[in-house]
């Protein structure tokens, strides 16, 4: 498939919430090497984020993604703000989002990264963030200006029960999960994005790297690679915490070590019953097709087909 045949994505939509807005997609001006990192959320984002910081300023020590790679369709700071600090950045630009693709722009000129990670995962590693949340955070999300829709209420739950509403209610009380994934999967085909998954990144991070850095045409120098390496492991990510987790961690108890929590999948094993784990998988399967829950519950089976 050439180029001027490609069916690029349109947006035909916009997601507003307690954290959403997805505007400011519209008034993004893109340059031709940006990459944009997504997510459903608690999928591997902040330490994507960390790899690809690593990749452009050359395994640099104490790279503060928080502040360079912005989550872009976050409602605070408001736009007016956050536009302008992001187009006056003069090194290759990396944002994230959480949106479904019909829910933003996508841009031929861009590289899309996206990372997918089992459900249960995802779930358990968002309940520490949620149940961590203080006071900063709920006014960030409830009380600044331009909310729409629900206010995001305080855990209540213990991570089980919390769990099985997040399934019953697609997301409940953030986003929809199954749309998130089955809409970046459709798109998998595309020749300007980069999967990823969270399992695989564990299983052979050092060659997850080196994928992804071929893929943005970053030239790996290997005199630095061993930093490269050393900064984008999880003892290094949570040590200096500070500068991946957002505001240096401001929004939560405990602080930016609460937000960069364990790094680990399974947690859910030992919680979860054989029913429960059974309707999940189910779920998955309808929602997603065999294929794709397949690749999210274990990293393996993306099978992408490109011609020239």
């Amino acid at each position: 498939m050439s180029p001027p045949d490609i069916m690029w994505p349109k947006k035909t939509r916009e997601l507003h919430s307690n954290h959403f807005i997805s505007t400011i997609w519209n008034d993004f001006k893109f340059r031709d090497d940006d990459i944009v990192i997504s997510t459903y959320g608690k999928a591997g984002t902040t330490w994507t984020q960390q790899i690809v910081g690593q990749l452009i300023f050359n395994g640099a020590e104490d790279v503060p993604v928080n502040e360079l790679s912005p989550w872009l369709d976050l409602r605070v700071p408001p736009p007016e703000i956050k536009l302008p600090l992001i187009e006056a950045q003069t090194h290759r630009r990396f944002v994230k989002t959480h949106l479904p693709v019909d829910a933003l722009v996508y841009s031929p000129k861009a590289k899309y990264i996206y990372i997918g990670r089992d459900g249960r995962d995802v779930l358990w590693s968002m309940y520490n963030h949620h149940a961590n949340a203080n006071d900063a955070f709920y006014e960030a999300m409830n009380e600044t200006p331009g909310l729409v829709g629900e206010k995001l209420e305080r855990v209540t739950s213990d991570v089980r029960t919390y769990f099985n509403t997040w399934v019953e209610r697609d997301g409940y009380p953030f986003w929809s999960f199954w749309e998130n994934v089955s809409s970046w999967w459709a798109i998998r085909h595309l020749p300007n994005i980069h999967f990823m998954h969270f399992e695989a990144m564990k299983r052979d991070m050092e060659g997850e790297i080196r994928r992804l850095a071929a893929f943005l045409d970053i030239e790996i120098d290997e005199a630095r690679w061993p930093a490269i390496v050393e900064h984008c492991s999880f003892d290094y990510m949570k040590k200096h915490a500070d500068k991946s987790a957002p505001l240096g961690g401001a929004l939560w108890e405990g602080g930016a070590s609460t937000f960069i929590n364990k790094g680990t999948n399974g947690r859910w094993r030992d919680v979860l019953s054989a029913e429960e784990c059974a309707r999940y998988e189910a779920l998955a399967r309808d929602k997603l097709g065999e294929e794709c829950a397949h690749w999210l519950m274990t990293g393996e089976g993306l099978d992408i087909a490109r011609s020239a």
